[in-house]
């Protein structure tokens, strides 16, 4: 089941990322401090009046060429009416009522799409006034907001979430591997759907961006079940999706959640980009497990060492995901097809591995033993207990006396121990630190 999406839209400088920043928690804006994890961030996750859903921010979404202010924030509602539930659009009290927020509402109110305005910059009660300019624009109660100061935020979030769709259910067995795959435009998607399934079920175009929806595949291999999510492309042709494509996450964020596996597709001819990165980065976040499939890989001149090489450049990109096994192929040629399933499977078993505590214990404690945990002016961490608390992705609790002394560097080293003990190929895993209390 996937979480709705809302999306702010707006032009530039009436402050989508500032609300974006407060809606999802400002520490959460910018993306884990680790290695080689890209730091620049347009979607969040938040959750209000027991509520969950994705949040996009199409101001951090960049436009290549020329630059038209008005192109760009077409563009920007474009991509928010194609893909997000319900929509905020927000203009500026200070500004007052603009040509391009006209522009834009016109487009909004022909998407039949739920919408909110958001008025920002509405700083104090004076300002109250400017709101009622925008009643003008044919969505109902604008409402005020101050994202400098944070005033009107939660009722904000009560309209958008109130206009989310009703959750549905899917209704797949549980032994079913659902497996996304996502990438950049023209990396194969459609040929590795048509590919697996043996059938030309996936129009497959050289142009990028020609596949036009999302689609679920069902299939069943050697008495395995799965279903396979298709994300690529979008769903209208044209210079505006060709231009947009590759920084349109909404789809990919819809395909991730659902998803116990996802397939990061990189292109072997023309090797790994930054945007690669952003991408796989959706699914390290969501806590998926991850294969990294480098397609066309018949279209590349080989000697006995170019897989290492190509594996070495993965990993050195891909920092924060070096649980990540790679596998080489063709979908076109079929060259090596039959190596991808039997990963999918093992990934999608570790992804779901409970250890039972007293042998998690048993690997911290030796962990422990071999490389004790850092001081701090004469206070040593004590881990007392540990214990997993849930799957998909792994998830385990270390109860210590003090979580603030718990340092990134001595958290990866017993990450890696355990990784060692289990294996836990393919996914991430996640450690949370907890202060001991009597009633644990």
């Amino acid at each position: 089941m996937s979480r709705p999406i809302i999306a702010i839209v707006g032009r530039p400088n009436v402050g989508k990322s500032t609300i974006f920043n407060r809606i999802i928690g400002d520490r959460l804006a910018i993306v884990e401090d680790k290695p080689g994890i890209t730091r620049d961030r347009i979607y969040g996750t938040g959750e209000w009046n027991g509520r969950a859903f994705s949040i996009v921010d199409t101001g951090g979404i960049e436009i290549d060429g020329e630059d038209e202010i008005m192109k760009s924030v077409r563009m920007q509602a474009e991509l928010a009416i194609e893909e997000a539930d319900v929509i905020i659009f927000m203009v500026d009290a200070k500004t007052g009522l603009t040509h391009a927020d006209d522009e834009v509402a016109q487009m909004l109110l022909r998407s039949r799409k739920p919408i909110v305005v958001a008025v920002n910059k509405v700083d104090n009660f004076s300002r109250q006034d400017d709101v009622y300019e925008f009643y003008s624009l044919g969505f109902g109660d604008p409402v005020p907001i101050s994202g400098s100061h944070g005033i009107g935020i939660g009722d904000l979030l009560d309209a958008a979430v109130e206009r989310l769709p009703e959750l549905v259910e899917e209704h797949y067995d549980e032994d079913v591997i659902r497996v996304a795959l996502i990438g950049r435009p023209n990396v194969g998607k459609s040929s590795l759907v048509n590919a697996l399934l043996g059938e030309e079920r996936v129009i497959v175009s050289d142009v990028a961006g020609t596949t036009r929806d999302a689609i679920d595949t069902p299939f069943e291999r050697d008495g395995q079940k799965f279903v396979l999510i298709d994300t690529a492309g979008m769903r209208k042709r044209g210079k505006v999706y060709e231009s947009t494509e590759k920084y349109s996450v909404m789809r990919a964020l819809k395909a991730i959640e659902r998803a116990d596996v996802v397939l990061v597709l990189i292109n072997g001819e023309e090797g790994i980009i930054e945007q690669d990165k952003h991408i796989a980065g959706y699914a390290h976040e969501a806590g998926k497990a991850s294969i990294f499939v480098v397609n066309k890989w018949d279209t590349i001149e080989k000697d006995d060492k170019t897989m290492q090489h190509f594996e070495q450049n993965i990993r050195d990109h891909f920092l924060f995901m070096t649980y990540a096994p790679v596998v080489f192929l063709s979908a076109k040629t079929k060259s090596r097809l039959h190596k991808l399933l039997p990963v999918v499977c093992r990934v999608s078993e570790q992804h779901a591995l409970r250890i039972q505590t007293h042998i998690l214990n048993d690997i911290i404690s030796d962990a422990i033993a071999i490389n004790p945990p850092p001081t701090d002016k004469g206070r040593r961490l004590r881990i007392n207990y540990v214990t997993q608390v849930a799957v998909k992705p792994p998830t385990i609790v270390l109860f210590a006396n003090d979580p603030d002394m718990m340092h990134f560097s001595y958290e990866r080293y017993l990450e890696n121990k355990i990784r060692a003990a289990f294996d836990f190929a393919g996914t991430p895993i996640r450690i949370f630190t907890r202060k001991k209390s009597d009633e644990d």
